[in-house]
């Protein structure tokens, strides 16, 4: 879909918002809205996508209290807003947005988490991405590095690049809009999404990309929506393998179950953002024992996560029961770049061939 398609589409469907409030007045109807309700609890996977997304609990937001009237107040302004925006084709922040809100007086956000959960609403109802309103978040997108030629269209025009010949040690800055970028052509053979900046530098300048034909991908901790949506393209576009690769922690878990199943915040948005054949490498907590890994102490708050994460449905599986039992019983977690303590070239020339060899990905 072309962007001028897209913005068509945005309108259209904010403007279909406000047309349902008109019809629910003028039916004498009090105007409401109806959203999923977002716990774990209301996440269910789906057998067609492959990735977890809301269940059938919802709840209503109405104008027959203050608080509903308040909420759909500023959801009428942000629909204002945001088209308007749409149709002078300009583009704001979500930080810029929260501020912009100071001159809505009633309708003005107490906070930016509650202005980024009406986009949150706004994308549920409409279907769309915060995106297609022109709307950009705060944190960049990370970076990739590999044999892969791309083509990206932004506002200064159209550009072409390989992103190891013609790109910096730091990779390619993955945009905000990943629908801007096109795959020209490729010799990789797998994608590696790498949680920290100093094991992504690892693998560069060790040459894993060539040896093995290796997408690197920087997920730079918690990964950007826009770095969770290039995995899932570089998977449906160019039918790449994706193995994730963080710290053996409870965080680290997470960060590869959003990648591969998605998260709670954005399980509306999880079938373009989600990679379910992603596959997680490591670091596994039967690893640390396995290579006597440098480690530390579980914090109590450790503790709580794993065991969270045992009631969590995205890791609802032996592998991942058995991994986690291991780790309370082990009580210790490392970090991927402890691998250097058996040398700099541990990681890339015994550990991940090791293992992407056991998964069947080389």
């Amino acid at each position: 879909m072309s962007r001028e398609e897209m913005d068509a589409l945005a309108k259209e469907r904010l403007v279909g918002i406000a047309r349902t409030w008109y019809d629910q007045i003028r039916d004498g109807i009090v105007p409401f809205i109806r959203l999923p309700t977002r716990t774990k609890l209301n996440i269910a996977y789906d057998d067609e996508s492959e990735v977890w997304k809301y269940g059938d609990r919802e709840s209503t937001r109405a104008a027959t209290t203050e608080k509903g009237a308040a909420h759909l107040l500023k959801m009428a302004y942000l629909v204002w807003f945001l088209k308007k925006q749409l149709v002078e084709n300009r583009s704001s922040t979500l930080r810029e947005l929260y501020y912009i809100s100071e001159g809505w007086k009633k309708a003005k956000f107490g906070a930016q988490d509650e202005s980024n959960l009406l986009i949150e609403d706004l994308e549920i109802i409409t279907e769309v991405q915060r995106e297609a309103f022109h709307l950009r978040p705060e944190e960049d997108g990370a970076s990739l590095f590999g044999p892969l030629k791309i083509r990206e269209t932004t506002r200064r025009g159209v550009r072409e690049m390989h992103c190891q010949e013609d790109v910096g040690e730091a990779g390619y800055p993955i945009p905000n809009n990943v629908d801007s970028l096109d795959f020209i052509d490729h010799d990789a053979k797998f994608v590696i999404a790498i949680e920290t900046g100093g094991m992504y530098a690892r693998l560069m300048e060790n040459g894993f990309d060539e040896e093995y034909g290796a997408i690197l991908v920087h997920l730079k901790g918690q990964p950007a929506r826009s770095t969770r949506r290039v995995l899932r393209k570089l998977n449906d576009s160019l039918n790449l393998p994706v193995v994730v690769f963080t710290d053996g922690d409870p965080w680290s878990y997470r960060i590869y179950a959003s990648v591969a199943y998605g998260s709670i915040k954005s399980a509306h948005m999880s079938e373009l953002l989600a990679t379910p054949q992603a596959q997680f490498i490591g670091v596994q907590p039967s690893d640390i024992s396995d290579y006597n890994l440098p480690s530390d102490h579980l914090t109590e708050q450790d503790i709580n996560a794993l065991k969270a994460e045992l009631t969590d449905p995205r890791f609802a599986t032996d592998y991942w029961h058995n991994q986690i039992h291991l780790q309370l019983d082990m009580k210790v977690k490392s970090e991927q770049q402890a691998f250097a303590s058996r040398g700099l070239d541990f990681v890339t020339k015994e550990y991940l061939p090791t293992r992407l060899s056991e998964m069947g990905v080389i």
